[in-house]
């Protein structure tokens, strides 16, 4: 047997390694929703200036908020 294909049986038997695997998969969602948030934001600034702030402000928490998925990701890799 090929030692790729040795690998991932030892794996399926063992469970290891597959906390990475989730957690690669759970950051994909986050990732799409940072650049989202950030390419509206752009776009609402380009349109009224003047709110700059506060767009700022908002986008940074929408930031944060999808960030939190992917840090529950990781843990749940973790714990699982």
């Amino acid at each position: 047997m090929s030692y790729i294909a040795q690998t991932l049986a030892d794996e399926t038997i063992t469970g290891k390694g597959f906390g990475a695997i989730g957690y690669g998969l759970a950051a994909i969602g986050p990732g799409i929703g940072v650049g989202i948030v950030a390419g509206k934001a752009i776009e609402g600034i380009a349109r009224q200036p003047e709110l700059a702030g506060q767009i700022r402000t908002t986008m940074f928490l929408g930031i944060a908020l999808s960030e939190a998925l992917a840090l529950i990701g990781i843990v749940a890799g973790f714990i699982f």
